[in-house]
């Protein structure tokens, strides 16, 4: 057994009426139903670096702020810097501790202290010619030592505001990081239209510009 089904009805005029009951169910749902928004999962933030968090990381650990900023080729620079200052301040405080030690023992009334000696060359005592005798090497061990302090303390300066260099070299970088510099920084001559002395713009001349951003 079969049975014939139809979606329209046939008026007597023999012309198929429209279905009305779909389109009303469809205009309902379109209007109550909320626009749904889903989150773009692929965009991608762009980076930009901490100032404050790159400083104190690198107060902390030397280098790390440019490690933050993703300026590695400075790391290279940043560690070669410090060992050269390390390298300074080992040097001249080792001097310096060594002439005032001897300088301490030329000075002194026991004749046990006696590493002043070191400090002559090989083969020659204090009496030696070109050595002068005992005051003029007391003069030059207490020389030494002042120069060497000297030097000892411009070490440590040195290093201290080596130190300070790359923490302000990592703000600026990070500060500057998505600074927007146009590629295009040639210099460009065009025509342009200059005012006379009574305010008219009817003189041509050239101009020159330059574009930043």
């Amino acid at each position: 057994m079969s049975f014939g089904l139809q979606a329209q009805v046939v008026s007597d005029s023999g012309r198929v009426v429209p279905d009305t009951l779909k389109k009303v169910v469809e205009k309902s749902i379109v209007t109550k139903l909320p626009e749904l928004k889903l989150p773009d999962t692929m965009a991608v933030k762009p980076f930009k670096p901490e100032p404050m968090k790159v400083v104190w990381m690198g107060a902390i650990i030397p280098g790390y702020g440019q490690i933050l900023n993703r300026k590695f080729w400075k790391l290279p620079l940043v560690y070669g810097g410090f060992l050269g200052c390390a390298y300074a301040l080992a040097w001249n405080g080792s001097k310096y501790e060594s002439y005032k030690t001897a300088y301490r023992d030329i000075t002194d009334s026991d004749p046990a202290t006696n590493t002043f000696m070191d400090i002559l060359p090989p083969g020659l005592t204090i009496d030696s010619p070109g050595i002068g005798g005992v005051t003029t090497f007391t003069n030059t061990l207490k020389q030494k030592q002042d120069n060497f302090r000297r030097y000892r303390d411009l070490s440590i300066i040195a290093t201290v505001g080596y130190y300070a260099l790359t923490l302000v070299d990592a703000y600026v970088d990070a500060q500057l990081y998505d600074f927007d510099i146009s590629p295009d920084l040639s210099l460009r001559f065009q025509p342009t239209l200059l005012e006379n002395s009574l305010g008219q713009r009817n003189t041509l001349g050239m101009q020159c510009c330059i574009n930043l951003k």
